[in-house]
């Protein structure tokens, strides 16, 4: 039996955050064993600092941090607390560039929460609060950002590199890697984050919009499965059609 009781959470004792986070720039560098993650925020308070300043606490869970820094100067030990769950920032600026460095294991990752692999596929499940083990963050879904997301991976274990929004930027890397670069124009909270990346199919058509505007829809499976997917890709086209 599982000791640990899952902790309620009641409507009546929310709290607005202290903190808002605008833009997320995330940078991965995909590895079985050890995947290093750069995250860069823009961060600025939301609390009354004349009556004193709050301290900027983020969610963690299971990360190895690398570095930590604030407006490009790396904090030392002194400057931040760590713990198993959490990195604090005593006494931040009122708006400021946040760096995180965090390094995961995501083939050691059987929660199957946060980035795991399975079956040579890195997936992500971040509903409802696995962001926090990908990267430092304020994990909870009143606290909307812009994402922008960079993928770099082998290119023969993983020619698909996929995330949320638009594909702006792809190409090849040093000693047999690729990336790509996702950005998400609409302001999202941090569970809706999905990051994919392996050797998968796709089943590819075509829509035509209402104002005429030509787009590709693609959706990606197992190898063997495209077949499975001819209903999705009606349902998808349907869907948009209504």
């Amino acid at each position: 039996m599982n000791a640990v009781q899952p902790k309620s959470i009641r409507r009546e004792d929310y709290r607005p955050p202290d903190y808002r986070i605008a833009t997320v720039d995330l940078e991965f560098d995909l590895a079985p064993a050890a995947t290093r993650v750069r995250a860069t925020l823009a961060v600025r308070a939301a609390h009354d600092r004349a009556k004193g300043v709050k301290p900027l606490v983020l969610d963690g869970d299971e990360l190895k941090l690398v570095a930590v820094a604030v407006d490009g100067r790396r904090l030392g030990p002194g400057d931040y607390i760590l713990d198993d769950k959490s990195l604090t920032i005593p006494r931040p600026p009122a708006a400021f560039t946040l760096a995180i460095e965090t390094e995961i294991a995501p083939e050691a990752n059987t929660k199957l929460s946060g980035l795991y692999r399975s079956n040579g596929v890195y997936c992500t499940q971040c509903e409802a609060e696995g962001f926090r083990r990908i990267t430092y963050f304020l994990d909870r879904p009143d606290v909307m950002a812009v994402y922008r997301t960079t993928i770099r991976a082998d290119r023969k274990a993983a020619p698909v590199l996929l995330s949320n929004g638009n594909l702006v930027e792809a190409g090849e890397s040093d000693g047999g890697r690729h990336f790509a670069v996702w950005h998400d124009p609409f302001p999202k909270p941090s569970y809706l984050f999905a990051l994919v990346a392996g050797d998968l199919a796709c089943r590819e058509d075509r829509f035509t919009t209402r104002s005429g505007r030509d787009v590709k829809l693609r959706i990606f499976v197992e190898h063997g499965k495209v077949p499975r997917t001819e209903y999705a890709m009606d349902a998808l086209k349907r869907s948009m059609r209504w």
